[in-house]
């Protein structure tokens, strides 16, 4: 992420569409590089979280762990790689606010307990955290990090007279809310998901070696052959006997966050067996059924609304063209212009292309809008760059709520779809047209049945219960 104080970064980043957490890649592979190979599964979870990376590996009796804040490349190199040695490696991706974008807060987390070393990384969100941390602090428990993540490491400890796998089972009926855990001893890696299953995780192999990873992707990144998804539920255990499963806990209702589809996850990642841009495609193609308009040109907003744009490109008939050309050579850090400079701020990552747009009816389709100031900058590029109507459709129903569950979604007073009509919003961005995507139309896109979806930040219907002392980000709790 890039921070600023003036507004460029919500341009610069596309501050209007919600971050992911985390990302997870661990790997069992007596032999291999592991360390190596979770670099490179890292890299193609990058996507995922762009704040902090960390890997910790494990050869049997000691760990060895570097984690710092950049992304993956930034952080680690083939001098630091080197060295750790193992067979075991577990590696997480993060982004965060940026009042918790501290070092204390990269992962894995390392600790000993009764029984031995641990290490953990965790996708999600607790919508318990803070009950459990006050709980857990009154009996003389510190706490080094503000995540709930720690939360989760303080329980395994205190369930640690047992084997791991107990202290999981028992550390899960605990914890509410949404988890993706690797988990790392000094002879095993254990992947668990949440009764739910709202954040994703997924099994893959590799000759003899067992991979587990938040999409797909990063299999095929390093090579390694999709087995299944993790259930929800369900604790998986790798050690030198293989793979094993242990089902816990299961809910009779599925929750998958539908915005995996929609944006988060990578276009080539799959879930559930059904490939994510094929989704996105689908979605274009339904928003043009339910929203036919007159125009000349479709073109997408790079890179999240291309597969969208073809799709209603395909559907509608309408030349899809690219009206906008990123720029994806955008540092992590640059000069910051003032306000004057905010339109230069822009067309740093986005430029118009004249010769396309000019003398044009445009459908510009976008995945998502969440406070509508980048979609109005943009908008008025086009304007200037010709266009003679803008009509903005964008192809998952309106944000009218916040995510709990591990995504970063704004407070619902920050919501446009929260405080605007559909008109009041079109007026807002300046469009000539907007039509958003029917919540039918975009679960039906996916192709899977709709009651296995988690889709709360459009309907408000959460499917795990929500504390009525939870914040803004329950992960983020101050400590004195």
């Amino acid at each position: 992420m890039i921070l600023g104080g003036n507004g460029v970064a919500d341009v610069l980043n596309f501050d209007d569409k919600p971050k992911e957490e985390c990302g997870l890649f661990g790997i069992y592979g007596p032999n291999l590089d592991v360390a190596n190979v979770t670099y490179y599964g890292l890299y193609a979870l990058q996507h995922r979280g762009q704040e902090s990376a960390g890997i910790a590996v494990s050869d049997g009796k000691r760990f060895k762990i570097h984690k710092d804040m950049g992304l993956v490349p930034e952080v680690f190199d083939e001098k630091l790689l080197e060295p750790m040695k193992g067979f075991i490696a577990i590696g997480h991706v993060r982004y965060s606010t940026t009042g918790s974008s501290l070092v204390a807060n990269a992962q894995p987390l390392n600790f000993r307990y009764l029984k031995g070393l641990i290490s953990l990384a965790h996708n999600g969100n607790l919508t318990n955290a803070n009950e459990i941390r006050h709980r857990l602090a009154l009996n003389g428990s510190v706490f080094q990090t503000t995540t709930d993540s720690e939360v989760i490491v303080k329980l395994i400890a205190r369930y640690g007279q047992g084997s791991i796998e107990e202290a999981l089972m028992k550390t899960m009926i605990d914890i509410k809310g949404a988890f993706s855990l690797l988990v790392m001893t000094e002879d095993k890696l254990i992947g668990v998901r949440d009764a739910y299953g709202v954040r994703p995780l997924c099994i893959g192999k590799m000759g003899d070696a067992f991979i587990l990873a938040s999409e797909t992707c990063a299999l095929d990144t390093v090579g390694a052959e999709f087995i299944r998804d993790v259930d929800p539920g369900e604790i998986v255990v790798i050690d030198g006997k293989g793979l094993r499963s242990i089902q816990t806990l299961k809910n009779p209702r599925q929750a998958f966050c539908v915005f995996e589809f929609v944006y988060l996850a990578r276009p080539d990642s799959n879930f559930s067996g059904q490939n994510v841009t094929l989704v996105r495609r689908e979605m274009g193609r339904q928003l043009a059924r339910e929203y036919p308009v007159e125009a000349d040109i479709v073109i997408p907003v790079p890179d999240s609304g291309i597969a969208a744009a073809l799709g209603y490109a395909e559907a509608s008939g309408i030349p899809y063209m690219e009206g906008l050309m990123k720029n994806r050579y955008i540092g992590r850090t640059f000069i910051q212009p003032d306000q004057k400079m905010r339109e230069t701020a822009v067309r740093l990552k986005l430029n118009p292309i004249q010769g396309i747009l000019e003398g044009k009816r445009v459908v510009m389709v976008d995945d998502s809008i969440v406070r509508g100031t980048t979609c109005k900058q943009i908008v008025q590029m086009l304007r200037n760059a010709g266009a003679v109507e803008v009509h903005l459709l964008v192809s998952s129903p309106p944000i009218h709520y916040p995510c709990y569950y591990g995504i970063d979604t704004s407070e619902r007073n920050q919501l446009i779809a929260a405080k605007r009509s559909l008109d009041d919003i079109r007026k807002f961005i300046a469009a000539d047209g907007l039509h958003y995507l029917s919540l039918d139309g975009m679960l039906k896109a996916t192709g899977l049945p709709v009651d296995n979806f988690c889709a709360a930040c459009f309907t408000g219907d959460y499917a795990i219960e929500i504390p009525q002392n939870v914040g803004k980000y329950s992960m983020e709790i101050e400590v004195d």
